[in-house]
């Protein structure tokens, strides 16, 4: 316990005192024009039963620990486009090579050319904040070497001490990624080649990383801190199933319709990638950028 107060406290202190008062509003929010689910409505398990659980309240936990590998939870069905969310708890204290995820993928339907949109929470060591990754991938590459596009970001509230919700938002024109209902992050359709367009599912799952999550594989998982629990509760899935017909409309992404962002949205999102990013694929020196042309 003594511990677990000190990272909180260490954590406050590494956060830039401008930024207390957190972002801008939005002035929109697209989690509350999605119903939330039970997680038996939307979800099953997909593998590691043993480590996960479900509560009165909704909320479940999914674990990581030295006998089993994690756990993972898929969606009934598969989705063309649409709003995914979750509300998400993270563990304070030594998380290094653990990640705790929510995203979209059609790995099981083609694997080695797949799609995938990402929420990814790379764990962390005490005093050391959760990094946020969003990721895309678009039909891998089919030679074991996937071209990601990572974006990520140190939050600006402590992801430990209570329950924020977290979202996909992704139509035909861009994908969004939101914190509670502040968009962090649109990667737009610039072409066919850097967009996905197969259905996917939406997944969640926690999984030892160690080979590249904290520092690039600096710091490992380190299983005397065992168990390694995520907790997600609150699901929204409002999307077009794959066998839905045109009629099926995505959620809006903002006042203005079903593409783009407000000025209102824009300006909170200036805020969060001005005051919070912490990496940027498209900013790296270090990657090829005939592999990611939309840059």
């Amino acid at each position: 316990m003594a511990l677990q107060l000190l990272s909180s406290l260490l954590f406050l202190v590494l956060l830039p005192s401008s930024n207390a008062q957190g972002p801008p509003s939005p002035g929109y929010y697209p989690s509350s024009r999605v119903r939330t689910l039970g997680f038996y409505q939307g979800y099953s398990n997909l593998w590691g039963s043993q480590h996960q659980s479900l509560d009165n309240q909704g909320t479940l936990t999914i674990w990581l620990d030295r006998t089993g590998g994690g756990s993972g939870f898929k969606s009934l069905h598969s989705y063309r486009s649409g709003y995914f969310g979750a509300s998400v708890k993270l563990q304070p204290g030594y998380t290094a090579g653990v990640i705790t995820s929510f995203y979209l993928s059609n790995t099981e339907q083609y694997p080695g050319y797949h799609d995938e949109i990402d929420i990814e929470f790379l764990g962390t060591t005490p005093g050391k904040p959760y990094t946020l990754q969003t990721n895309v991938y678009i039909r891998g590459s089919g030679d074991g070497h996937i071209i990601g596009r990572e974006m990520q970001f140190h939050l600006w509230f402590d992801p430990t001490q209570s329950f924020h919700h977290y979202a996909i938002l992704w139509n035909p024109n861009e994908i969004i990624f939101f914190v509670d209902d502040v968009p962090i992050r649109r990667y737009p359709r610039k072409s066919d080649a850097t967009f996905p367009e197969r259905p996917m599912y939406v997944y969640g799952s926690i999984w030892d990383a160690s080979s590249w999550a904290t520092e690039n594989g600096k710091y490992k998982a380190d299983y005397n801190y065992q168990p390694f629990v995520g907790r997600y509760r609150d699901f929204k899935i409002g999307g077009c199933e794959a066998s839905a017909g045109a009629w099926c409309r995505p959620t809006p992404s903002s006042p203005r319709g079903y593409t783009g962002l407000s000025a209102q949205q824009y300006a909170a999102m200036a805020w969060v990638q001005r005051n919070h990013k912490v990496y940027d694929y498209c900013q790296d020196p270090r990657r090829d950028r005939t592999q990611t042309p939309e840059c």
